[in-house]
């Protein structure tokens, strides 16, 4: 249907509720997560390899000692002495468990120079940038646990972004300066399988917090994420699925500022090209407070976004509560996505469906004045034209939305899909929205809605084309 207003959607919809299909839990479900878990006992010692507890001191090559000796010894557990350390980049090997007890604080060194560039993927384009603070490396069976602290002190790298992001703004450089700020992730999972990530508190992420990149047979169990702590930093992504299958994230309570759970498969020419998908994917019983979103899809959908399924989840002042986001040249399908037995409280929009989202960040195009021979690499895959053209379309179908309850929205529905793109499939059972405004829904089709109601609180107003508090500073 074209331009249909939500209101005669539902009324519609209700008066005749179309068949509700795929109720029951799919049987991947329980097949997610890892496969295996460091088994060996000997422990590792930091402190007995140069470690100290001085916030003065960083401590990185110490602290890689003693992961690389238990990696060679054929597996173990590295641990610390109660107290603060400073680090730089380290990376766990196979077979080995980095554990950070209760009683210990990890501290991100404030300096660049401290996380050496390597080949990985920002955002949907593979580039180089900076090691995260904890690296997983095409590694098997290994694990990050613990009780304690991990604070990256990101500040640093979000002063540089703004300072940056002025600069480009004027330039007309909004859509490159994210890759131009080489912010620092926290946690990294690439091209690696069986990991586990438990137990945790991470705090003031300077770039993402976690990303699950390239890997498959992941767990995230009970991990705490605040990254609003030392100011509100930009692009701290809580968990980030990013092409990689198997997954199971569950007990997590994530308060940052931009997407809490996001799944990502890669940004236009360079994700097309890449063609990985992120799939067979579980969030479940966890929490998300501020933040973009409880559970976004995009924006990079390249390599298609499959079979993820969402269950026991709580929002209380998230911006979205189910998101999709992606734009005319990602491409890619978003399918088979469970989003249930959820409860969200005071959240900005209920349902947040865009197509063709941020159209300052999402789309690129060199200004006049720039020599095209002269650009970095990664600036010409940004601007590398999807061809044919129709392949930058993305999809989105078949959602199923059961025993949802939310309450306290501003907006219940922003839908919109693309005249030749349309949002397919979306099912509603036993589910309620209450919400100040109605708001809108262009180019959807095949809704169904069976035991779904709808509370409007007051009247709508004339839609402002505003940008949007997100879309000014929400970056990815």
């Amino acid at each position: 249907m074209m331009k249909k207003h939500v209101a005669v959607l539902l009324l519609c919809c209700l008066l005749a509720p179309g068949v509700i299909c795929a109720q029951a839990v799919p049987s991947w479900v329980s097949k997610t997560g890892a496969l295996s878990f460091p088994s060996g006992k000997k422990v590792y010692w930091v402190n007995d390899f140069g470690a100290v507890s001085d916030t003065a001191v960083v401590s990185t090559k110490a602290i890689q000692r003693a992961i690389d000796k238990c990696a060679a010894a054929g597996g173990g557990i590295v641990q610390f002495k109660p107290g603060t350390y400073v680090s730089g980049s380290l990376f766990i090997k196979s077979n080995v468990q980095l554990k950070i007890d209760k009683g210990v604080w990890l501290l991100g060194s404030v300096n660049f120079a401290d996380y050496p560039e390597m080949a990985s993927r920002i955002a949907g384009i593979e580039t180089t940038w900076p090691a995260a603070l904890i690296n997983f490396l095409e590694v098997k069976n290994a694990a990050l646990t613990g009780e304690g602290v991990v604070n990256a002190r990101g500040k640093f790298c979000w002063d540089l972004y703004w300072t940056m992001r002025k600069d480009y703004d004027k330039k007309g450089l909004r859509w490159i300066v994210d890759y131009d700020a080489k912010r620092v992730r926290t946690v990294l999972v690439q091209s690696s399988s069986d990991i586990s990530i438990k137990g945790l508190t991470f705090k003031n992420a300077g770039f993402w917090t976690i990303q699950l990149l390239y890997s498959t047979r992941l767990t995230v169990d009970g991990v705490v994420i605040r990254n609003n702590e030392d100011g509100s930093g930009p692009s701290t992504d809580g968990i980030d699925v990013d092409s990689s299958s198997w997954t199971l994230i569950q007990n997590c309570d994530i308060d940052c500022n931009d997407d809490n759970f996001c799944l990502k498969a890669g940004r236009d020419w360079d994700g097309l090209r890449v063609n990985k998908p992120t799939e067979y994917v579980v969030i479940r019983k966890s929490v998300a407070r501020r933040g973009a979103g409880l559970v976004t899809l995009g924006s990079e959908t390249s390599g298609s976004i499959r079979n993820i399924y969402c269950t026991d989840l709580y929002a209380k002042h998230t911006d979205n509560g189910l998101r999709i986001k992606s734009a005319t040249t990602r491409g890619g399908i978003v399918e088979n996505v469970y989003f249930v037995n959820s409860v969200l409280d005071s959240v900005r929009n209920a349902y947040q469906f865009n197509l063709n989202w941020y159209p300052a960040y999402s789309y690129s195009e060199l200004p006049a004045g720039y020599n095209y021979d002269s650009i970095p690499q990664h600036w010409k895959a940004m601007l590398q034209k999807v061809n044919p053209p129709e392949k930058g379309i993305p999809q989105t179908r078949n959602f199923y939305i059961r025993n949802v309850k939310i309450t306290n929205a501003q907006k219940a529905f922003e839908v919109n899909g693309l005249t030749n793109s349309r949002i397919r499939n979306f099912n509603f059972t036993n589910s309620y929205v209450a919400a100040a405004v109605l708001g809108e829904m262009n180019f959807a089709e095949d809704w169904n809605f069976n035991g779904f109601r709808l509370v409007i609180t007051k009247k709508e107003e004339p839609k402002k084309k505003t940008g949007g508090i997100e879309e000014q500073e929400r970056l990815q």
